[in-house]
């Protein structure tokens, strides 16, 4: 399976952008997928998932700006990124959780490239 991730960008504080993540490469469709960041000097943190079902999970510091949604392709997810704080800023990487096994009950997960997303004061 492989991530293609896309639409990092520099953007002024209180502006948007959108990212977008396609899985390749399996016949499944996801478990969960979502974005993670990494600020500098910052460990990797959750900003949002979602299920295959449409539940979402974000990060309290995100909530209310960010919004993640599936797109019409299979295996396409979208985080739209609203009223963007310097803060927000990092290397925002794709993440999927496909099912495996004889019984599709695993899962394996899986990353993509990180994207930037930079933002001016």
């Amino acid at each position: 399976v492989q991530l293609q991730a896309s639409g990092g960008g520099l953007v002024q504080a209180g502006g948007s952008l959108r990212l977008s993540c396609a899985a390749s490469g399996t016949i499944f469709g996801f478990n969960v997928m979502g974005w993670y960041r990494r600020a500098p000097g910052k460990q990797r943190e959750l900003v949002a998932t979602i299920t295959s079902r449409g539940n979402t999970d974000f990060a309290d510091s995100v909530k209310g700006r960010f919004t993640i949604s599936r797109g019409t392709a299979k295996n396409t997810v979208y985080l739209q990124m609203n009223s963007l704080k310097p803060e927000d800023a990092g290397v925002y990487y794709c993440n999927a959780r496909f099912p495996t096994g004889p019984l599709l009950s695993e899962s394996l997960e899986y990353w993509g490239q990180g994207t930037q997303v930079t933002v001016s004061s």
